[in-house]
């Protein structure tokens, strides 16, 4: 028999909030696997799916952990996920992780790989370069020789030779999880009262560290119960798209107070990983060849990708306009270079379309709360005034 819907939720919060990685030391005890990290925004999950090894997402460790050691290393004033990455590996939390790879974000986070590599040599430590020219012939001829050799490098660790049959089920795999995440999103935007974005949030970040497999059957099986939920009836809550959070996961608390301050939040870019690729990677033909095809022409649009000139904050406004929300919530980290050099681009598309929207930043202080509340609250009450006027 099914778990209730709150006990659900529980267990996807209890997920997201044990830094210890529980789960993931279960896992490998289990199979005899690799467990690879990684940081935000993107990695390629299905090489690693393939060669039996778990991919794992870390996102730090909110304001449960204070940093000490992870001090010594960045400024204190440098986004909390560096730092509390640090600490975790330090105090031996992230022991069970074979390696990790840092994906191509910021400085920081090259950095990061930097310093990671000299404090665990025996580790696996790999920084994850993608391409920012989109032709076949080159960023794609780069990026398959980037997965080719990220897929020999885990290889050499222990995990399987990565062949073709195996990426392909591989694929199809996770194809079966972004679908039922795109469902997911397409429900809260015609309903968001159903599927509270406090709730989403913590479902969908436990497959950051859940087999997929199993991630899989935990959003069908939040979806069925949610949707069997009748108690749940829509309030007069403003209608918002969230931008800024892709990398440094915001804490569950600020998720809860936008809520709480009025705010149905209809799009968000939380956990990006989930849903960089925005459709299936073809099944047919040639695998590595197909994820690399997916990742030039059908990947979402990011502060960490490149656009074409002219075109920030295009693809916000066609979120808005697609959610039918009524303004947007920029809600990046304090000091996220990528997120706020882009958001004056972005709220330059905005004010051309006369969409309304407001700004703040966010640390792993929970004492910022009250001040962000008064000011969506503010927000969503205007909007609903214009609304009506």
């Amino acid at each position: 028999m099914k778990e209730n819907l709150p006990a659900l939720v529980a267990r996807a919060a209890e997920l997201c909030r044990d830094w210890r990685l529980p789960s993931v030391r279960a896992w490998k005890q289990r199979t005899g696997g690799l467990a690879i990290g990684y940081l935000p925004v993107y990695v390629p999950r299905e090489v690693f799916h393939a060669q039996g090894a778990l991919a794992v997402g870390l996102t730090g460790a909110g304001d449960d952990l204070e940093i000490i050691k992870g001090d010594a290393f960045y400024q204190s004033y440098i986004c909390h996920l560096p730092r509390s990455t640090i600490e975790l590996g330090l105090n031996g939390s992230l022991d069970c992780l074979d390696g990790i790879v840092f994906p191509a974000t910021c400085d920081v986070i090259r950095n990061l790989s930097g310093v990671w590599r000299m404090q665990f040599p025996q580790k696996m430590s790999r920084y994850l370069d993608v391409p920012q020219n989109f032709e076949r012939e080159m960023g794609g001829a780069f990026y398959r020789h980037e997965l080719e050799d990220i897929a020999r490098e885990v290889h050499e660790r222990g995990g399987k030779q990565l062949e073709a049959e195996t990426l392909r089920a591989s694929i199809r795999a996770y194809n079966e999880n972004r679908r039922l995440v795109r469902a997911l999103f397409a429900l809260r935007r015609n309903e968001p009262w159903k599927l509270p974005t406090a709730e989403l949030y913590v479902v969908l970040r436990a497959g950051l560290v859940l087999p997929v497999e199993e991630h899989t059957q935990l959003l069908r099986d939040y979806r069925d119960l949610a949707l069997l939920d009748a108690e749940r009836r829509p309030m007069d809550q403003a209608r918002v798209v969230l931008t800024g959070s892709f990398c440094e996961q915001p804490p569950l608390g600020l998720i809860k107070t936008l809520e709480r301050a009025g705010c149905y939040i209809v799009d968000d870019d939380f956990v990006p990983v989930l849903r960089w690729l925005k459709g299936d990677v073809s099944e047919q033909g040639d695998p590595l060849a197909n994820l690399v095809a997916a990742f030039l022409e059908d990947a979402i649009d990011s502060p960490v990708r490149y656009c074409g000139d002219g075109t920030k904050g295009q693809d916000l406004v066609r979120r808005v306009e697609e959610s039918k929300a009524e303004g947007v919530l920029f809600c990046a980290p304090s000091f996220c270079d990528p997120a706020l050099l882009d958001q004056p681009m972005a709220q330059a598309a905005l004010d051309g379309r006369g969409i309304p929207w407001t700004s703040f930043k966010y640390a792993e202080n929970t004492g910022q709360f009250q001040v962000i509340r008064e000011q969506a609250g503010t927000f969503a009450d205007s909007i609903k005034l214009w609304s009506e006027a």
